[in-house]
């Protein structure tokens, strides 16, 4: 069997990381496979669609057409020569809106060819006309054709409106396609799914894994070295902080909390520090996922008050340290945790978040044992397995 995936990066970011993570499953079980993404690559098996000057111009046009995925016309042409010399019996997609391939020359292709696909959602852009997430924006027009976008103005440069144009192409783009799966990480993605106009397809549920080699109890220095002994540590992780990601909620909790309580955010810059109160300590980039995972270990509870997530890795990694998780409820965000091993508390309420920083710290309702128990569901082999069973299937 020999299985095609496209995502935009790959070996990086954690689509990138799905990606090449699976291609070695793949090959462990004797399974040819070829990555394709964005732009060159020095690891082995990849092949670039586009370059950084096309994907560059792409993405321009995109923004000022509103229409992502009609640029890389001859690159795609390209592409697709190769694809057809592959031959391969699955197409793995995953992220497609990076301004890197021409869907419509893409999606012609997979239905003369009648190739068999899966496509692993990791937002909810497919089935929109221009976003990736919608919450904080209280929009629902997804459902019946894009009009009005609420988040135009920060998602493209066009001086028109043209969501409803661009809706009923990507609906007549990707609907049609033989035999195709659509996957997602989460309960709350599929339902979202199913009442799209994706609909038409099977939709199956395949959790987000994580390597549990590299995310377990890690016991370190890290609170001596931080002057951080005798103190509640409450932590937060993301890579792109910002009102999506609750970075103004942790600003307000560290105001609000007792001086034995100290907040740190991982993943931080010199932009984002700027706009954090002193008291908040942050790290801007670990060493390797195992020096996170030193980190993850030393803290009392993880925080994330995250407003719009499909299924947040950084929960998983917590827990697979052995630490217990508070979140708001959004998203995907929490189906991750049980009443064993964290809790859930609403969105935009910070008054509930505080009190169960302090319940959580104070009484220890959720044991290292438990979280780790809730961890072992997250082994990214189990899942890769179930991909796997999936290509088997479809074939």
């Amino acid at each position: 069997m020999k299985v095609l995936q496209i995502n935009t990066v790959y070996g990086q970011g954690s689509t990138g990381r799905i990606a090449q993570s699976l291609h070695d499953a793949c090959l462990e079980r004797g399974i040819d496979c070829l990555c394709a993404h964005r732009c060159a690559s020095a690891l082995p098996d990849s092949v670039a669609i586009s370059s950084k000057w096309d994907s560059r111009i792409h993405g321009w046009w995109a923004r000022l057409t509103m229409f992502k995925g009609t640029g890389s016309f001859w690159k795609t042409l390209k592409f697709l020569k190769k694809v057809k010399k592959y031959h391969p019996d699955v197409i793995h997609l995953h992220n497609l809106h990076g301004s890197y391939v021409n869907l419509p020359l893409l999606f012609r292709y997979i239905k003369k060819h009648r190739v068999a696909v899966v496509w692993t959602l990791h937002d909810c852009w497919a089935f929109t006309a221009i976003c990736s997430h919608f919450a904080m924006a209280g929009c629902d027009q997804w459902k019946y054709g894009c009009r009005r976008c609420p988040q135009r103005k920060a998602l493209s440069a066009s001086p028109l409106e043209l969501t409803k144009g661009v809706w009923r192409a990507k609906r007549r783009w990707f609907t049609g396609v033989p035999k195709l799966a659509v996957v997602t990480p989460s309960r709350w993605l599929a339902d979202l799914t199913r009442a799209s106009f994706l609909k038409e397809y099977p939709v199956k549920i395949i959790n987000n894994g994580i390597d549990l080699g590299v995310f377990t109890p890690v016991e370190g220095d890290f609170r001596e070295k931080n002057g951080l002994l005798g103190k509640k540590l409450i932590l937060g992780v993301a890579f792109d902080w910002g009102p999506r990601k609750g970075l103004d909620v942790f600003a307000a909790l560290a105001a609000r909390l007792p001086a034995d309580y100290q907040i740190l955010l991982v993943g931080t810059d010199d932009t984002v520090d700027a706009r954090l109160p002193e008291n908040v300590m942050t790290v801007h980039r670990t060493a390797d996922q195992r020096e996170l995972a030193v980190i993850y270990t030393a803290a009392d509870v993880f925080v994330n008050p995250t407003r719009e997530d499909t299924y947040p890795t950084v929960n998983m990694e917590a827990l697979a340290c052995g630490t217990p998780v508070i979140t708001f409820r959004t998203g995907g965000s929490p189906e991750i945790i049980d009443e064993t091993c964290g809790c859930v508390v609403e969105s935009e309420d910070v008054d509930a978040l505080e009190r169960q920083i302090l319940r959580v710290c104070r009484e220890r309702p959720y044991s290292p044992e438990a979280c780790l128990k809730r961890a072992k569901m997250f082994d990214r082999n189990d899942r890769f397995r179930e991909y796997i069973h999936l290509y088997e299937e479809m074939v």
